[in-house]
């Protein structure tokens, strides 16, 4: 039988390490579709280009897909299976109905939960206990599609987003990789997402991450374990300069106004509930510190002058 051809659609470690599996198990990857790296954005990740070309694989990087030039240069290309692994865009039903055996989105939560963009990120946030990563049959609506399969992974309470991006990436290949032979023979798993358990959430932005002091301590330790590096991070302003806080950790004392700085060494700020103890911060445009000398005040108010909520 002839080897199904496959145009990838993918982007960041997780498309990295899904055209890898592909490429491993000998798959005619006949294509492969991805982003030009954005100059103003900090590019930690692995580049699904690089690996497609070291591979001799055909690599395209349209800004947008749904045309119809490239709706019909996909037609021309005829494959029987299209795979979208953390591809930004959407991609158009008239794309989708191209493959005679299917389109295929890896999404990064337990589908139903955590549809849209961020997941992961969004995930540790709001101080989720496990995660994963979910291969779905796509559909006109974003990661609505019935599941082929799943992976959980546990998100531990001091993990950051990126910790636990590594799992869920490393989780995304399992699943690719179980799945892989059931799809080249037309034979995915099919499984309806329960739509009463199904939660929605939208891209951020580096705005989005101001610090809401009045939020309780908990709230906050995980919005900045969401933020920090290598994402934009978790800020406050202070008297019209800009305070990255980068890693601190839950106190339970502190009686203070929510953003009041109640203790300078260690540096305290008091919360809607408890304080937390910043330990790495930085001024903007300033090197990254720990510790003490970061010219903050016992009394100060932290994002008084610009109050606005921390979650979106």
């Amino acid at each position: 039988m002839t080897e199904p051809g496959i145009v990838v659609f993918g982007y960041h470690d997780v498309g990295v390490e899904c055209l890898d599996a592909l490429i491993s198990r000998g798959s005619r990857v006949i294509a492969v579709f991805t982003h030009r790296d954005n100059p103003e954005e900090k590019i930690w990740f692995r580049s699904v280009a690089q690996l497609a070309r070291r591979h001799g694989i055909a690599v395209h990087t349209p800004d947008f897909v749904n045309t119809p030039e490239w709706i019909a240069r996909l037609r021309e290309l005829q494959p029987d299976i299209i795979f979208s692994f953390y591809y930004r865009n959407m991609i158009c039903q008239e794309i989708l109905e191209i493959p005679r055996l299917g389109a295929f989105n890896m999404h990064g939560s337990l589908l139903p939960k955590y549809r849209g963009r961020v997941p992961i990120n969004w995930a540790v946030l709001n101080g989720e206990i496990r995660t994963g990563a979910t291969l779905h049959h796509m559909v006109k609506r974003p990661d609505a599609g019935d599941i082929v399969d799943q992976e959980a992974v546990p998100i531990g309470p001091r993990e950051t987003a990126q910790d636990v991006f590594i799992k869920v990436t490393a989780a995304t290949r399992q699943v690719l990789e179980r799945s892989l032979e059931a799809i080249k023979q037309g034979r995915a798993s099919r499984r309806p997402q329960d739509e009463s358990q199904a939660s929605y959430f939208g891209g951020r932005k580096p705005d989005d991450g101001r610090i809401d002091w009045h939020a309780d301590t908990q709230r906050i330790f995980n919005f900045i374990r969401a933020l920090t590096h290598p994402y934009p991070g978790a800020f406050t302003d202070v008297e019209g300069r800009r305070f990255f806080v980068w890693w601190a950790e839950p106190r339970p004392d502190g009686a203070g106004r929510p953003g009041q700085v109640v203790s300078v060494a260690p540096l305290r700020v008091a919360t809607g509930q408890g304080c937390l103890e910043i330990t790495k911060w930085q001024w903007r445009g300033a090197p990254e510190q720990e510790g003490g000398a970061h010219g903050l005040r016992t009394g100060q108010v932290l994002g008084e002058a610009t109050p606005r909520a921390a979650t979106v």
